[in-house]
């Protein structure tokens, strides 16, 4: 690693990063509505976004500086393990087609603005509601200090900040006032600032990933070397575990493990509550459809970004910290000046995700903990106002984190965020096509999925760390090792499907259902006049 400060790929970084904070504050006057003090102006944007505006946005929500930054760590430091990412992502989107089409559409005919909406007017329990509302907020933490982690490691590999002797607060003034721009264009423009923004991040990723794939291999004398460096690497032991430090492809050993993990991550990556906020944003249904048939050019990406982890092992990258390997092979590799706009695609990358993820746990909060428990005649200018506030304050706490504790640990408690965010797929997708789930039911299988999930990865240890050190453990009943998340699903499936025919011989009552047949088909023109039905005339659903 260089001593001192790039200063050719700092002052094009800046340049960057001071063009994305203009747009950010100018996206306030971007289809700026008659009434901004509403959570479908501030929060979705207006519901207004047509097909690419939604396709940069959900990239820039999904393809985050975790991606840029942890994907090739992950195979810098175990090999082609880490691809797991690559297959998930091509799960994922047959799998959104089945049903965001039909979540837009009974939220747009409602007016729900969270997955928890949803859940409350679907199975009329508020319990429910707020259990999947408090597994959103806690798993999107995490996923928040990951990008100010993507930041923090572009800040250190261009020496901003000193050395680890440096006064604490100049190492971290830097990241402070990344972060400060970041909350203030967040609360004044809402989700249209990273809206914005994701065409540059997106523009600059994808030129940065064609040139690296090109001309860092030339400069390593092809893949062929490559491969053969990154091998020889593997091979040799890891004295921290007494075995191979990774392989070129997964051993029979690791087979259960990449699979469930990329299953169990597929899953979960469209409960995140970051990725709903993206997809009600869109302005009907159809862009929904045609984003799920055109987000895939974002795995072939993926795929590509993914081969850099092999070229830092050829590029004899040496970092303690796997997280830096890729912020410090473009360091190497490039140009200063291409390196800085190499280092501007990780920290856009992790400013657009960053405000979308702030804002989605802002309005869980609002509206299925503020409103829904502590101020139910809360006006809209109110919700708003709340949810600006804590779009700050969950931003705060992910800064908290990065700033106090290791920061290789940052992606395992990622990690552990999948696995509850997961235990909410039963409600919110089985939700969307059948009511036969008993809402007591779903509400006990979670709390199941979510206890086992939490025990099992706090017994994982790693060399670096006692507890919660990965979030893969052997299948009970199977005796293989696989994603700890996609076991405790089955469980919550298993305890939701008996307690629901239970439920049922007792005859316990069912909740409410507001939402009818039709409204999970409606589309844009069809919303018509909402009006808010008493219990006793409320649709007895389908």
């Amino acid at each position: 690693m260089n001593d001192g400060v790039n200063g050719v790929a700092l002052a094009v970084f800046i340049f960057f990063f001071l063009a994305v904070t203009v747009m950010g504050f100018l996206a306030s006057r971007w289809r700026r509505a008659a009434n901004e003090q509403t959570l479908d102006e501030w929060g979705l944007g207006g519901r207004s976004f047509g097909t690419w505006v939604t396709w940069f946005l959900l990239g820039g929500d999904l393809y985050t500086a975790y991606t840029f930054v942890a994907v090739p760590a992950a195979i810098y430091a175990a090999g082609a393990a880490g691809f797991f990412a690559v297959p998930y992502t091509i799960l994922v989107y047959p799998l959104i087609f089945t049903f965001l089409p039909r979540l837009w559409s009974v939220s747009h005919k409602h007016g729900y603005v969270t997955t928890s909406d949803f859940v409350r007017g679907r199975f009329g329990s508020k319990g429910l509601s707020l259990a999947v509302a408090v597994t959103g907020i806690l798993a999107t933490m995490p996923y928040i200090a990951l990008q100010l982690v993507g930041i923090q490691a572009v800040l250190d590999v261009m020496g901003v900040g000193g050395g680890e002797d440096t006064n604490w607060f100049v190492k971290d003034l830097p990241l402070l006032i990344a972060f400060a721009v970041l909350a203030a264009y967040t609360y004044s423009s809402g989700l249209r600032a990273p809206a914005l923004i994701a065409f540059v991040k997106d523009t600059l990723i994808y030129i940065v990933i064609t040139v690296a794939i090109i001309y860092i291999p030339i400069k390593l004398g092809g893949f062929d070397e490559i491969f053969a460096k990154a091998g020889e690497a593997y091979s040799q032991t890891n004295p921290a575990t007494g075995a191979p430090r990774g392989a070129l492809a997964p051993g029979e050993a690791g087979q259960w493990t990449y699979a469930t993990l990329a299953l169990g991550s597929a899953l979960a990556l469209f409960m995140y509550p970051h990725s709903i906020t993206a997809t009600l944003s869109s302005r009907s249904r159809e862009v929904i459809r045609r984003n799920t048939t055109i987000l895939p050019l974002y795995s072939l990406m993926l795929g590509l970004l993914a081969l850099l982890g092999f070229m830092a092992i050829a590029a004899g990258v040496k970092v303690d910290n796997g997280q830096l390997a890729i912020p410090q092979l473009f360091e190497n590799m490039f140009p200063d000046w291409f390196a800085g706009v190499a280092f501007a695609a990780i920290g856009i990358g992790a400013l657009v995700p960053a405000a979308i993820m702030s804002i989605a746990a802002a309005n869980l909060f609002t509206r299925n903990i503020y409103k829904d428990f502590i101020k139910p005649d809360a006006t809209p200018a109110q919700e708003t106002k709340v949810s600006k506030l804590v779009s700050l304050l969950v931003k705060v706490g992910a800064l908290v984190f990065v700033l106090t504790m290791d920061k290789t640990v940052a992606i395992n408690f990622q990690l552990l965020g999948g696995i509850w965010i997961l235990q909410t797929f039963p409600a919110l997708v089985g939700g969307l096509f059948t009511r036969w789930f008993h809402r007591w039911a779903l509400l006990a299988g979670w709390a199941v999925g979510m206890v086992y999930g939490t025990v099992a990865a706090y017994g994982v240890a790693s060399p670096s760390q006692k507890h919660f050190g990965g979030s893969s453990k052997e299948i009970p009943g199977i005796g293989e090792i696989g994603y700890i998340g996609l076991t405790a699903i089955v469980l919550n499936v298993i305890v939701t499907v008996v307690l629901t025919f239970v439920l049922r011989a007792l005859k316990a009552p069912d909740g409410v259902d507001e939402t009818s047949a039709e409204d999970y088909t409606a589309d844009a023109g069809d919303k018509g006049v909402q009006v808010e039905l008493p219990p006793a005339t409320a649709g007895a659903g389908h």
